[in-house]
């Protein structure tokens, strides 16, 4: 499998003129720790989301190559593909699906997915970061700013 993957990313790279930049599937998949059976159900609404946030669709499961789309239309082979979940779907899942998350949410769950830092309540996520070796998904990119020996901003 390996070489079949690599051999691939050669190839669509060479294809591209694209030999030597950064990674074909950098950062494609996530997995991070979740508080909550609520936040777990976030972050599903989120990714499910995706398209719909995106304007590419009116709603969520019109999305053919997304999971409410096969879940709500595809058929039994299509459906046994997803995992299942650890907790109960809710009822009316389609309408939370379609409804917008808050900017407070979504920036809580993009802190999340892009940082690779725990999601749930700020408490908690500061002692499973460090119950798990996490803390520096908590900070920002880069080396920290010197601090400026005048004291001036």
């Amino acid at each position: 499998m390996q070489r079949l993957t690599i051999t691939h990313v050669r190839r669509w790279k060479e294809h591209r003129r694209q030999v030597g930049y950064s990674p074909l599937y950098q950062e494609r998949y996530k997995a991070f720790p979740v508080e909550t059976d609520g936040h777990f159900l976030n972050v599903v609404l989120y990714v499910e989301r995706n398209a719909l946030r995106a304007n590419l669709v009116r709603s969520a499961d019109e999305w053919r190559w997304g999971s409410a789309w096969r879940r709500r239309h595809g058929d039994a082979t299509q459906r046994a593909i997803l995992s299942k979940w650890p907790v109960p779907r809710p009822r009316g899942w389609s309408r939370l699906v379609d409804t917008p998350q808050s900017e407070a949410e979504l920036a809580s769950l993009r802190r999340a997915v892009n940082g690779g830092c725990p999601y749930g309540r700020e408490a908690w996520i500061r002692t499973t970061a460090a119950d798990l070796g996490l803390e520096s998904t908590l900070r920002g990119r880069g080396r920290p700013c010197k601090p400026d020996p005048t004291g001036d901003e």
